[in-house]
């Protein structure tokens, strides 16, 4: 009987609204926790959790353009983010459990936000690829917002290994279950896909490659990869090959313009 009623359009609306504010809590407990360490004040508290546990949501249903943004109009989802950020203000937690809290509440919403992203953009007659999009900027965008304002790499960058991309892959899954008419399934495998993810990047440093080891091969690759600076006027000399050397030129002292 509760799977049927899941399955049912008023269910899985209503399961949809929880996921989202327990998003927007956890979120914003989490951004909470950041301002802690930043040594901000109540306000700045209060500022950080709003924008981490709300940011997404508004881009997410701005760029549906289906209707005012939910966080709007609906008058749980402000309180439930000012909740989160005073928790995060009042309550001291120790390091370990500290710990041990982040990774599943980062790893839980990410699953949460990319099934309710998915489910708004079906919501609003989008095709799956715009789920899968809106599904992941749910995810990481208030997040993203959040860094840019503490002047922070956003961890969608790969500051936070398999972010973005647990994101993606929460979404995918909730879009072929949805197809295959088990939203239901799709909501569990979803989230449970993104807390495995998440504890393998985290435990034991699951990640994309990326190409900071990686320079050109070129005579500016080769100085940048040795850690030179170049000054403007040797950076013009570079891109114009055959221009005579001067003051602060890359070229070799015993070098002749023949050469």
């Amino acid at each position: 009987m509760v799977l049927m009623n899941l399955l049912s359009p008023e269910g899985l609306a209503s399961v949809t609204n929880v996921l989202d504010l327990a998003g927007v809590f956890a979120s914003a407990l989490l951004g909470g926790s950041l301002a802690r360490t930043m040594d901000f004040d109540l306000f700045g508290f209060l500022v950080v959790g709003f924008i981490s546990g709300l940011g997404g949501g508004i881009l997410r249903d701005t760029l549906l353009q289906n209707g005012p943004p939910v966080a709007l109009v609906d008058p749980l989802y402000v309180p439930v983010a000012i909740a989160g950020a005073l928790i995060a203000f009042f309550v001291s937690f120790s390091a370990l459990t500290w710990d041990r809290l982040f990774t599943v509440l980062d790893a839980a919403v990410i699953g949460f936000w990319a099934v309710v992203g998915v489910q708004r953009t079906f919501d609003a007659g989008l095709p799956w690829p715009a789920a899968i999009i809106m599904g992941t900027i749910t995810a990481v965008g208030g997040g993203a917002m959040r860094d840019l304002l503490l002047r922070r790499v956003p961890a969608v960058f790969g500051g936070n290994a398999l972010y973005a991309t647990v994101a993606v892959a929460a979404s995918a899954v909730m879009v072929i279950a949805s197809h295959l008419g088990s939203p239901t399934i799709g909501i569990v495998a979803a989230i449970l896909l993104s807390l495995g993810l998440r504890w393998g990047a985290v435990r034991r440093g699951w990640g994309l490659p990326n190409g900071r080891d990686w320079q050109p091969k070129s005579t500016l690759g080769s100085l940048l990869q040795r850690g030179r600076k170049l000054r403007p006027d040797a950076i013009r000399l570079l891109r114009r090959p055959g221009r005579r050397s001067g003051a602060g030129s890359v070229r070799s002292e015993h070098e002749t313009p023949d050469d």
